[in-house]
């Protein structure tokens, strides 16, 4: 027996700050003033491809993003992710993308939220939010210190889609009768993955492919 799912991109469907916001965030709390600055220019790196958009950078901006917080401890960026998500997520849930999650849990729907971002940021927005399933980078640590790594294999914008389709099928989702909630242009491929797509508060590039492709755009 098949099911439907409502998939819904994490940064700019239900939260404003992009993943390497997150990072920032985590590399600027470092110990000691000239590791921030290091640390921070290390993050910085990744701004350019992330503002070019992960169509064209694939998970490259993505893997660059977390290149900050090398050498960090487990513990430590436990504790700063907590902090994170308590000043910047917590209170600051987008009320269209709370109302369209509400929307889908009344239907019945399996709610999956899929994001860039790493565990230990989303997994309380997950639990305070009610999702099912998360789908979420993971920080590679050794010897309880990050390694700057992501873990194989990595969750971008542009591969949201083909995340969505391997979900389904090892969970029993019919993608036909499914829906999708994004917000920018990376996010298209994982808007036409779904039978039922829209368009959240999208960004130029997304606005422009709703409407070839005639998708309904939310805004708020």
């Amino acid at each position: 027996m098949t099911h439907a799912a409502a998939f819904f991109r994490v940064e700019g469907t239900l939260v404003r700050p992009p993943a390497l916001a997150a990072a920032a965030y985590l590399a600027a709390n470092a110990s000691g003033l000239g590791e921030r600055f290091a640390r921070l220019g290390n993050v910085a790196l990744a701004l350019p491809l992330a503002m070019a958009g992960e169509l064209q950078t694939g998970s490259t901006a993505t893997r660059m993003t977390w290149m900050g917080v090398r050498g960090m401890s487990e513990d430590r960026l436990r504790v700063l992710s907590d902090e994170y998500f308590e000043k910047y997520l917590r209170d600051e849930v987008l009320e269209v993308g709370e109302g369209l999650l509400k929307k889908a849990k009344k239907a019945g729907q399996r709610i999956v939220f899929i994001s860039d971002g790493i565990d230990w940021v989303v997994q309380p927005l997950g639990k305070q939010l009610g999702a099912d399933d998360l789908i979420c980078n993971r920080l590679e640590v050794r010897k309880d210190k990050a390694t700057g790594r992501l873990e194989d294999p990595v969750v971008g914008g542009n591969l949201s889609g083909q995340w969505a389709r391997s979900f389904a099928a090892d969970n029993g989702i019919d993608l036909e009768k499914s829906f999708a909630y994004g917000a920018s242009a990376a996010d298209s491929l994982l808007l036409s993955a779904i039978g039922k797509p829209c368009a959240v508060n999208p960004d130029r590039q997304l606005r422009r492919i709703a409407k070839d492709h005639d998708w309904p755009v939310v805004e708020r």
